[in-house]
């Protein structure tokens, strides 16, 4: 339709109904970490999770780690996933972000990097032996006002996010 007032506008249909599942929160607090030579990454996220009672909030990171194991996807696309596991030793650069949320009084973190040493790059989930080289920066933004948790799934048999 044409009004003469700038470009015509197109009618459009009603948007159909989400499927997707979703919330609203607010910003917390913000929490700036400082991560040192040798401390277990995944641990001590865990740990300030624990003492400032943070039950939902994002995590962004970056640094060097010093070893790691990181999942960098399935085998195969199929539920339950097969995942295929990269573990290295040799200190590689760091990029990534995650989320924080509880399954009971427990903090269930889910950290996706970059994770990079010369020309290769892995990027996937770090999941285990998170040990810090030299230093990692982190920031938590806690939200607050959302009702979420993780929770066993039984449809893929994994932790995953419950609103």
């Amino acid at each position: 339709m044409e009004t003469g007032l700038g470009p015509p506008i197109i009618a459009c249909s009603p948007v159909k109904e989400l499927m997707l599942k979703y919330s609203q929160g607010s910003f917390g607090r913000v929490f700036l970490l400082k991560f040192e030579d040798q401390d277990n990454l995944l641990e001590e996220l865990k740990k300030v999770a624990v003492k400032e009672k943070i039950k939902v909030g994002t995590i962004m990171l970056l640094g060097g780690m010093r070893s790691a194991g990181v999942v960098t996807g399935p085998r195969e696309a199929v539920i339950p996933p097969d995942p295929m596991w990269i573990n290295f030793n040799d200190g590689r650069e760091v990029l990534g972000f995650g989320t924080l949320f509880r399954k009971g009084d427990e903090p269930v973190i889910h950290l996706h990097g970059a994770i990079g040493r010369e020309k290769e790059t892995y990027t996937g989930c770090i999941r285990k032996d998170s040990v810090v080289y030299l230093v990692v920066e982190a920031v938590i933004t806690e939200i607050v006002g959302i009702d979420a948790r993780k929770a066993l799934d039984e449809k893929t048999g994994l932790v995953m996010l419950e609103l």
